[in-house]
């Protein structure tokens, strides 16, 4: 009887991972086409992302309600227990990627026909790949249960905000050069914004994977490189 719990224990718990693993691919697709639908200026791409996203929420919730569950029927202890709570937490970040992205994509409709400066655009679309790069490598390090590979990604965000604020200033150099730009420009600056609160939510996964294989914190306070240019806070929505 024993062993036929242990046995169930674990399928739960595989099911649980394989259900952040889908979640995982989803807000990575997501992100990935909304800076593709902003390059290409494509409402259709858009709205591919907002049909994602709520495929994200819906995964979210099932790993809520079955983790729960699980830790009602097993009452896991040390390690165990650890996997479902951080499988929990990871999932609430990678819901917020999601409805990030999708306000990125959002971005793409209130643009409308607006001219973008070419190079603000590609300067996103490098911000993207360096957060989705990331967020790939998290991905993999919650699958081998790394926890070094967690402390890598989560001791380099300070690449993204470095890139981040590259492109920041980028926006407000042709704000200022040009009055024309400023419509255009503001919409950017919450792409900017979007694509760096999904890279806090990448180290947020790191700190996650870290802790539940080791069941060490890390708490080593991070220095912000975004205050280097007094960066107002930005609202995402």
């Amino acid at each position: 009887m024993k062993d036929h719990i242990v046995t169930a224990f674990d399928t739960e718990l595989k099911s649980l991972a394989h259900s952040i693993e889908e979640m995982g691919t989803l807000a990575r697709q997501s992100t990935t086409i909304a800076i593709a639908a902003l390059g290409q200026r494509s409402p259709d791409l858009a709205r591919q992302v907002g049909t994602l996203e709520r495929q994200i929420d819906a995964l979210q919730r099932e790993i809520e309600e079955s983790g729960i569950l699980v830790i009602a029927r097993r009452q896991p202890v040390a390690f165990d227990l650890r996997e479902v709570v951080c499988a929990l937490r990871i999932s609430n970040d990678l819901e917020r990627i999601g409805d990030l992205a999708n306000n990125i994509a959002k971005r793409v409709v209130a643009l409308g026909d607006v001219p973008v400066p070419h190079p603000l655009i590609s300067g996103l679309e490098g911000l993207s790949a360096l957060v989705v790069e990331r967020l790939e490598e998290v991905l993999s390090a919650f699958d081998a249960h790394d926890p070094d590979k967690a402390v890598a990604i989560w001791t380099s965000d300070d690449a993204v905000d470095d890139l981040y604020t590259s492109v920041f200033r980028g926006v407000l150099t042709y704000m200022m050069e040009d009055p024309r730009n400023i419509t255009a420009c503001t919409q950017l600056v919450f792409v900017a914004k979007n694509l760096e609160r999904i890279g806090d939510h990448v180290s947020n996964i790191a700190e996650s994977v870290h802790y539940a294989a080791t069941g060490a914190l890390l708490d080593e306070p991070q220095p912000d490189r975004r205050d280097a240019i007094g960066e107002p806070e930005v609202v995402a929505g």
